[in-house]
């Protein structure tokens, strides 16, 4: 087991891919996409190949057969954020956070581009909301991850030093992210990313998912 520890103050999470299952939401909005003008989701492996695109600013003219890509993504991203309303928590996960929380306060920033409301309504449903003292959309920044802001602003929410907090994510953004804002920096394999995409991005830390994570709090 690695040796890594960690004692900190505040623990920022990333939503999608590290707390909730975001698979078959982009499944289904990669399917929806394609059907929205007239085609088929040819390849399960797209489906995934999409978000992952998106995040690192890639294009996706190879993969859209043919449909314009702003208008692709207009009609993906509408459809991702519907089917995220039926994503659920990795196995185990408030256990986790009840664990993580009596040793440090957390807070969650998502990429999601909608208003704070509806990202705490789903935490709400999802019995998750009382974990996190602050939570962060991509619209309560003027930069998204990987800009260092959405952390900056969910961590003087938390009441906490960044220099103090571990950011956790799936991303390679996630963890950028988390190098810009000074924080340490733990990526989780249970989103899109591969090891070796992640290790890439100099992580403090690689662990298979959250439930994971307290073993590693002093």
């Amino acid at each position: 087991m690695d040796s890594t520890r960690f004692h900190v103050e505040g623990i920022v999470f990333d939503l999608d891919g590290t707390i909730v299952d975001s698979k078959e939401a982009y499944r289904q909005a990669a399917a929806d996409a394609f059907s929205v003008f007239g085609k088929k989701l040819l390849d399960q492996r797209v489906a995934l190949e999409i978000p992952k695109r998106f995040e690192l600013e890639k294009t996706l003219n190879d993969l859209t057969q043919g449909i314009d890509v702003e208008d692709f993504r207009k009609v993906y991203l509408k459809a991702y954020y519907e089917a995220t309303a039926r994503s659920v928590p990795f196995p185990h996960v408030p256990d986790a956070l009840e664990k993580l929380l009596s040793k440090a306060r957390l807070g969650l920033t998502t990429r999601r581009h909608m208003p704070n409301r509806d990202v705490v309504c789903q935490l709400e449903k999802l019995g998750l909301h009382g974990f996190f003292s602050a939570v962060v959309t991509g619209i309560e920044t003027e930069s998204p991850k990987p800009s260092p802001q959405p952390i900056f602003k969910c961590t003087k929410e938390m009441g906490v030093n960044p220099s103090k907090c571990i950011a956790v994510g799936d991303s390679i953004i996630d963890i950028k992210a988390g190098k810009n804002a000074g924080t340490k920096t733990v990526a989780v394999l249970s989103g899109i990313f591969s090891r070796d995409e992640l290790q890439s991005t100099g992580p403090d830390l690689i662990l298979e998912n959250v439930t994971k994570l307290p073993h590693f709090l002093i």
